[in-house]
């Protein structure tokens, strides 16, 4: 083989290389030695090897069931966490009046930090505070929205929705840049309703957008509600409003057993490792379907 070509050959591989080998070193690496990790032991038992005990006791711990049946719970509400963001850029990428204003409105909540949006929907959502007042004014009862736990984790759910929502708006409105806008005027000649140009324009044409919007809104319902959960609940009432990253952090900022948190941790990637597969695997499915 001439020295050209080979070098021609190899040449992805060497611009490729120094992107590997951070990610081996920074990613993976640290992720196969919290697995290694999770199979020792705490306390009295540091560092010896203590098989699946860790992972037996998570399963055994009640609050550790309660966070799966969150992450249970943010499943089957991620589909809203998805249309609300989609439905709001279709307005704006159908330029309804006001359409600059809402973008920046809408965006406005994904810079603030969770810290201060926990703050200000802690006094909005205050057994006395404006929110109840509005509902008593309409005859409607109080509800402790942080405090009953039938309740508290759809409210944390909600507020997390409303802050973090910008940014899959964004990443829609790009979507929305590489959409045929020839299908959506033939759709609009054949006089089809605003649902039906969803329905059979948008979404097919956003399969992609789509995918990848609801993997990242997954991952970060399950790694970035932390700050959130801390500030409004701190896992109250009664830990109905745990989820596996904030059992972790209990786990090891409070109780001191980093051998459980990483089995913890290892559970909360291969959630979303097989969350991540059937979600890109359903939607490309449904994509070929339409």
């Amino acid at each position: 083989m001439p020295r050209g070509a080979r070098a021609e050959r190899l040449a992805p591989f060497v611009l490729v290389a120094p992107a590997v080998l951070i990610i081996v070193a920074l990613r993976l690496w640290p992720l196969l030695l919290g697995v290694n990790f999770s199979f020792t032991g705490d306390g009295e038992r540091n560092g010896t090897s203590v098989g699946f005990d860790n992972y037996a006791q998570l399963l055994d711990d009640p609050l550790f069931r309660t966070a799966l049946r969150n992450v249970g719970l943010l499943v089957v509400l991620l589909p809203v966490a998805v249309a609300i963001p989609g439905l709001l850029a279709t307005f704006i990428y159908l330029r309804v009046p006001g359409h600059r204003l809402f973008r920046g409105v809408y965006f406005f909540p994904a810079v603030l930090s969770p810290v201060i949006v926990g703050a200000i929907f802690n006094l909005m959502l205050g057994f006395d505070g404006p929110l109840n007042a509005a509902l008593g004014a309409i005859g409607l009862g109080p509800i402790d929205w942080l405090g009953d736990p039938g309740v508290a984790m759809f409210t944390v759910i909600g507020v997390h929705v409303w802050a973090t929502f910008g940014m899959a708006l964004v990443v829609f409105l790009a979507g929305f840049s590489t959409l045929d806008a020839a299908l959506l005027d033939a759709a609009r000649m054949d006089g089809a309703s605003l649902p039906r140009i969803i329905w059979h324009v948008i979404i097919p044409g956003l399969s992609r957008t789509i995918q990848f919007v609801f993997v990242t809104t997954m991952i970060g319902m399950l790694t970035s509600m932390f700050g959130l959960l801390y500030v409004m609940t701190s896992g109250g009432p009664e830990g109905s409003t745990y989820l596996p990253e904030f059992y972790v952090w209990i786990q090891q900022g409070r109780m001191n057993r980093p051998a459980l948190a990483s089995a913890a941790s290892t559970v909360l990637f291969l959630i979303m490792l097989v969350v991540g597969i059937l979600q890109v695997s359903v939607l490309r499915r449904a994509g070929r379907e339409d």
